[in-house]
């Protein structure tokens, strides 16, 4: 397979529209594709679908969400068919990369369980460590320990099932995992956003994560570029799909 015939399908669980068409250059940017080989499947627009949606694409993304709970399937009625789409994705062994909201759908999926805070949440630039695995996984492999990721979320884990093979942490939870013999990487942080990105989604998310100007102004005094986070993004693509 050649780049230019590379077809990604996204699942987007995100509502605000300028959100919507950044996260999609955000994908397409850090993957070294063309927005037109990447389509769009927003959960908002179309809540309930089947697996047959995976057809004929050679590869699954799956972004994060802030204007949903993945721990609220009864308001949110799309968590469920999210949830079952990254099941089909790994029996038929189609690549998948899935980051934030969609590491915490992934965990669900495969016996997992999610935590969640109204406090004390990460939020800003972290430093990822890595655990012996990633230095042999073609994602991460390459990437060095320690290294800065933006990370903005209320849900975590704490714990894996056996069936995943833990990749990344830090000292509050965890923060990557591979499905063991699948293609099937997920990512608690966003490899698919940077520095900029951050300013602008903290802008438009200000109220749902920040209590004062003060803790905003914190959280953006903190961001630092990451690119060895998004070298995880061409990794896969260089590494698993072509």
């Amino acid at each position: 397979m050649q780049r230019k015939d590379i077809k990604i399908l996204l699942l987007q669980i995100r509502d605000d529209q300028k959100v919507r068409r950044e996260e999609l250059e955000s994908f397409a940017k850090y993957s070294q594709l063309e927005i037109e080989q990447i389509d769009v499947l927003n959960v908002f627009d179309t809540p309930h679908f089947q697996s047959e949606v995976l057809n004929g694409y050679d590869a699954l993304y799956v972004g994060g969400a802030s204007e949903a709970n993945v721990l609220k399937p009864e308001k949110y009625l799309f968590i469920n068919d999210c949830i079952e789409l990254i099941k089909s994705a790994a029996e038929i062994e189609l690549p998948t990369f899935a980051s934030c909201f969609g590491f915490q759908l992934a965990i669900l999926a495969f016996g997992g369980k999610v935590l969640s805070k109204n406090k004390d949440y990460e939020m800003g630039s972290i430093p990822i460590k890595l655990t012996n695995l990633a230095e042999i996984d073609p994602v991460f492999k390459g990437v060095k320990d320690g290294f800065p990721a933006l990370s903005i979320h209320r849900q975590y884990s704490i714990n894996l099932p056996k069936n995943l093979d833990l990749l990344a942490y830090t000292e509050q939870c965890l923060h990557s995992f591979k499905l063991r013999d699948k293609p099937l990487w997920a990512f608690q942080f966003h490899p698919e956003v940077d520095k900029a990105t951050v300013f602008k989604r903290l802008a438009i998310y200000k109220k749902e994560y920040t209590e004062s100007e003060e803790q905003f102004q914190q959280v953006l005094d903190s961001l630092v570029e990451t690119p060895e986070s998004h070298n995880l993004m061409l990794n896969f693509v260089n590494r698993v799909l072509l």
